[in-house]
């Protein structure tokens, strides 16, 4: 028999291999903790698990520690879910569809062999807290920086030789971990260039010389194509490219004693920019918030350790692109 007024169930480290399609009969059912079981094969979980009344109820779902080698398809009809945690799983990739989890607020991958991140997962509006460490994880797409509620990235010990400079628009990030990864040490730099085709000399000449057109003077493709110029970071160079640039690494100078590899594009080879960041940082809040909501580390919240935390720098002299933090990079030094 079911209980139809059951909010709360904890089935952790009985040993099950699947989830009973009892489940779809708990309407009020809003946490479910499976943790530490032997999750993950076909028919470990009920079908129509998104449409049962249980998909619309359901908040908070922890499935760590089981044997799923992908993020179950029927998780993604959960479209109520806040919470998810299948860390310490065997799972290789996430999903474009995560995108569908739109009320999702914390996401705990960590302890997988995820390699890469997809750019949809910057389509979750409400995500606070995502926590992909102890993966294989080797670069961070710079759409992560459409993530304007996250307040915690754990990306500690994984592939990172360094991070998209966009990851600074996170104006309301407190928590960046990173210790654990190859960042690099000195300043790198990316020799492979593609000269700029005929149509982009034409369309920087117009750029840099401010010649002056309008849209009915060219066809609309090029137009748009002009709409799409980007300008060199270089603040003595004054340039902009389109499809042609030089990738290289820059650091942002983290309280004085650490500094922090970034990736930024330049319009050419001879462009060359300064390796630190100067501008400047006001003072911001002096505290970070605890993160407390999801429970204790197993149930799915990040494992202490160094980590960048906004708002406990003291150093008035601070150039911290987050407006103020501590850091502890492990392997990163000045």
């Amino acid at each position: 028999e079911t209980v139809p007024a059951l909010e709360v169930l904890d089935v952790s480290g009985t040993g099950l291999a699947e989830l009973g399609a009892e489940l779809l009969a708990l309407p009020r059912l809003h946490t479910l903790l499976a943790k530490n079981n032997r999750l993950g094969g076909p028919g470990s979980l009920p079908k129509g698990l998104g449409q049962a009344p249980l998909g619309r109820s359901l908040r908070v779902l922890n499935l760590s520690g089981n044997r799923f080698a992908e993020v179950p398809p029927a998780l993604l009809g959960l479209r109520g879910l806040q919470s998810l945690s299948l860390g310490g799983n065997r799972l290789h990739g996430i999903p474009p569809d995560i995108q569908e989890l739109r009320s999702l607020e914390f996401l705990y991958l960590g302890g997988n062999f995820i390699t890469s991140i997809p750019p949809e997962l910057a389509n979750l509006p409400s995500l606070s807290y995502l926590v992909l460490c102890d993966n294989k994880i080797q670069s961070i797409p710079p759409q992560l920086a459409q993530l304007h509620s996250l307040r915690s990235l754990s990306l500690h010990n994984n592939l990172l030789t360094y991070l998209p400079r966009e990851i600074l628009n996170l104006v309301h990030l407190e928590e960046l971990s990173l210790r654990g990864n190859p960042l690099v040490v000195r300043f790198v730099r990316d020799l492979t260039y593609n000269p700029p085709s005929l149509q982009e000399l034409a369309g920087r000449t117009i750029k840099t010389r401010n010649v002056h057109y309008a849209p009915s003077d060219l066809p609309e493709n090029l137009v748009r194509y002009l709409s799409l110029a980007s300008n060199c970071p270089n603040p003595k160079c004054g340039g902009v490219y389109f499809d042609s640039c030089v990738r290289q690494i820059k650091f942002v100078d983290f309280c004085g004693k650490y500094r922090l590899p970034l990736m930024h594009y330049l319009c050419s080879p001879e462009c060359s920019s300064p390796c630190s960041s100067a501008s400047q940082s006001s003072t911001s809040q002096r505290r970070g918030e605890l993160i407390s909501r999801w429970g204790s580390p197993g149930a799915g919240r990040p494992a202490s350790g160094p980590m960048v935390r906004r708002g406990l720098c003291q150093w008035e002299s601070c150039s911290c692109g987050f407006g103020g933090g501590s850091a502890n990079f492990g392997q990163v030094a000045c």
